[in-house]
């Protein structure tokens, strides 16, 4: 039997989420886009209404909550505002590797903590000769005696300037390519950790993304993360269970875009009729309205195999791929239906489509998820 419905329990987290965005995103959108400032304040209530680290598991005083409550929850708070989303959600892709692959003791000392008040993190292996290639990686990390030397630069990690730590990869054993690879759980206070300045992006201003460099980090042996050679495996793997989630914000921010386009389709008049009469118009939106429901769709089935312990790697990456290019495409449509105020910054959508375009970018290009389906779908054919 299929059902598409949600349980009572979802239904709840959707209707906090959504609320919560009504009321306390959507009026300070403006503010934290054209200040760039982080919002601090609207992560403390969410975490107060329980609204991050869903998935830190309970014995460590977390929710538990799986992928698909995530992604209920992640599309209302996009819904509100993506940027500010973006700033929440980070936490979630720094906390997935370590909750797959850390022991006991650091979960209790690094993950247990952001349960009890609201600690930001980061993710941090994306270097500037090294994004969707992550085999690219030149950071090194050498052991002497207990602990490792860590060295390396690494670009466009969100939540850099506010994060307690960072999850990092880098090379243990270079000729071992891939399987050389390592993950650490590195503080921000240790002497050789230095966050650059803040970038001003094009959209999502409010998330804070910065460079992060490693200089002789002296990092303990028991902040090694699984084992050595582990690395790859962790920082990857983490993905099967964010890009759904990070979909499912593309989803609220192309929701988002519609609603303002319907209400301005059946406001603004052309040759005596509102312009959602006019079939040109009329056709826009409900390209919008079946790309939202059938991203929706990917979005959940990729959360629920995750949650059912399916693999569920490529259908990640196709909710990711065709999530991402809607919503830059519906957010492009909805300013094309505003005409010349949609692209004035006193109207909502101008900056919908700023933030749109970062989802065909970040945790794998567009492309990038192209070759996971293709190699994904050739392997299960052979």
């Amino acid at each position: 039997m299929i059902g598409f419905g949600l349980s009572d329990d979802q239904e709840m987290l959707r209707d906090l989420a959504q609320d919560f965005a009504k009321s306390e995103m959507r009026p300070v959108v403006e503010h934290h886009d054209t200040t760039g400032e982080y919002p601090w304040d609207v992560i403390r209530k969410a975490h107060e209404r329980g609204l991050m680290n869903t998935h830190i598991p309970e014995r460590f005083g977390g929710l538990g909550l799986g992928a698909l409550d995530a992604c209920i929850i992640s599309e209302e708070i996009a819904w509100g505002c993506t940027g500010i989303g973006t700033a929440m959600e980070a936490n979630a892709l720094a906390l997935q590797p370590v909750i797959e692959g850390a022991s006991d003791a650091l979960m209790q000392k690094y993950v247990a903590p952001l349960t009890e008040e609201p600690k930001m993190v980061a993710y941090a292996v994306t270097e500037p000769g090294a994004g969707s290639d992550v085999a690219g990686l030149r950071s090194t990390a050498v052991k002497k005696g207990d602990k490792y030397i860590l060295n390396g630069s690494k670009m466009w990690i969100t939540n850099a300037g506010v994060a307690e730590w960072f999850f990092v990869v880098a090379y243990t054993d270079k000729a071992a390519k891939y399987k050389g690879m390592t993950a650490f759980l590195v503080e921000r206070g240790w002497d050789g950790v230095e966050v650059g300045k803040k970038e001003w992006n094009m959209g999502q201003r409010c998330s804070d993304t910065r460079g992060v460099s490693f200089q002789d980090v002296e990092v303990p042996a028991e902040n090694v993360i699984g084992a050595e050679g582990m690395g790859w495996k962790l920082a990857m793997g983490a993905f099967d269970h964010t890009r759904p989630v990070v979909a499912s914000a593309a989803v609220g921010l192309a929701r988002s875009a519609m609603e303002h386009a319907t209400k301005y389709a059946m406001e603004r008049q052309t040759m005596g009729v509102p312009i959602a009469q006019h079939q040109a118009v009329s056709f826009m939106i409900a390209d919008m309205a079946k790309d939202i429901e059938a991203a929706r769709l990917l979005v959940r089935q990729a959360a629920w195999m995750k949650d059912n312990g399916i693999q569920n790697t490529m259908y990640a990456s196709m909710a990711k791929a065709f999530a991402a290019d809607a919503a830059h495409r519906i957010a492009s449509d909805a300013v094309q239906i505003f005409g010349g105020y949609g692209f004035n910054t006193e109207y909502p959508v101008e900056k919908l489509l700023r933030d749109s375009k970062i989802f065909q970018i970040y945790e794998g290009t567009s492309q990038i998820q192209r070759l996971i389906i293709a190699r994904e779908h050739f392997r299960k054919s052979m």
